[in-house]
C-alpha cells in the first residue's frame, strides 16, 4: 500500500501529480507550483509532511504510511472562493459515503467527521498577483490507518480503516477524491453546492460554544459564516474560529 509515483500518475490523470516521499508542507509545493503556472486541477500529494498548516495557525503532521496529504491546484472566479472549502468538504463526504461508511458529516467550518470524530481536516489559502486572483490551493489531511485508539485524541479523532474495519488502499482513495472534487468543482458558485453543504452539516441545531459566543448554531450564510442565536434571541455572524458543542442536559 505503499504510494508510487508511476501508479499516482497514472491512475489519476488527467490531473497532474507531484508526488513526494516527505514534505515539510505539501501546501506551500502547491503555491509555489500555481506561481509556476501549473494547471487547474493539478495535485501535489506526500506521503509524510512535517509542517502542514491547520486553522488558526495549528501544525498538521501526516506521518508516513498512514494517512493522506493531498493540495490541489484550483483556478476559480474570485466570487466562488467562500464555497473552496465547503467543495473539499463535500469531496471528502462523498468519497466516504462511497466507501460504505453511515454516520458522516462535516462540523463547520471544515472538519469532515465518522461517529462524530474528526477524520479530514482542510485549508483553503488563495494565491495573489497583485489585487488579481492567481489561484486557490484546496489542501486536504485524511486520517487512513493513524491508531488514535490509546492517545488523548481517542474520542475526538478517527481514521478511515478503524470506521471500516478493513484495510484500504490509498491511492483508490484519491481516485475517488479527485473524482468528487472534479464533480463538486463543475458546481462553483452554485446553489447546489452550497445547499448540499449545508445539509451535510452536523452543527446546525446544537448548542454551541464559537467565537466568545454561547447559543445554538442556527444557519450558516452563502459564504460560509455560521449563525449563532443567543441566550437574548439576537443572532450573531461568526466566519471563523473553533466550534464546541455543549453539553445542556
Amino acid at each position: 500500500m505503499t504510494l508510487r509515483e508511476d501508479e499516482l500518475q497514472a491512475r489519476l490523470a488527467p490531473h497532474p501529480v507531484r508526488f513526494y516521499p516527505q514534505v515539510d508542507s505539501s501546501n506551500d509545493l502547491a503555491l509555489a507550483w500555481l506561481y509556476e503556472g501549473a494547471a487547474a486541477g493539478s495535485v501535489v500529494i506526500a506521503d509524510e509532511q512535517h509542517k502542514g498548516r491547520g486553522r488558526l495557525g495549528r501544525v498538521w503532521r501526516t506521518p508516513p504510511g498512514v494517512a493522506l496529504a493531498v493540495s490541489l491546484i484550483l483556478r476559480p472566479r474570485p466570487e466562488d472562493l467562500p464555497q473552496i472549502t465547503m467543495l473539499g468538504a463535500l469531496a471528502i463526504y462523498d468519497m466516504l459515503v462511497g466507501l460504505g461508511l453511515a454516520d458522516c458529516g462535516i462540523k463547520w467550518p471544515n472538519d469532515v467527521q465518522i461517529n462524530r470524530r474528526k477524520v479530514s481536516g482542510i485549508l483553503s489559502e488563495a494565491a495573489w498577483a497583485g489585487d488579481k486572483l492567481a489561484g486557490v490551493v484546496l489542501g486536504m489531511g485524511i486520517n487512513v490507518r493513524v491508531d488514535f485508539s490509546a492517545g488523548e485524541l481517542a474520542a475526538r479523532a478517527i481514521s478511515i480503516e478503524p470506521a471500516l474495519s478493513r484495510p484500504v488502499d490509498r491511492t483508490d482513495l484519491l481516485v475517488a477524491l479527485l473524482a468528487r472534487v472534479d464533480f463538486w468543482e463543475r458546481r462553483l458558485g452554485t446553489g447546489e453546492l452550497f445547499q448540499t453543504w449545508k445539509r451535510r452539516l452536523v452543527t446546525l441545531g446544537q448548542p454551541i460554544t464559537a467565537g466568545g459566543l454561547i447559543g445554538t448554531a442556527e444557519d450558516v450564510t452563502p459564504d460560509g459564516a455560521l449563525v449563532i442565536r443567543t441566550a437574548d434571541d439576537q443572532l450573531h455572524r461568526v466566519i471563523a474560529g473553533d466550534v464546541m458543542v455543549e453539553d445542556r442536559s
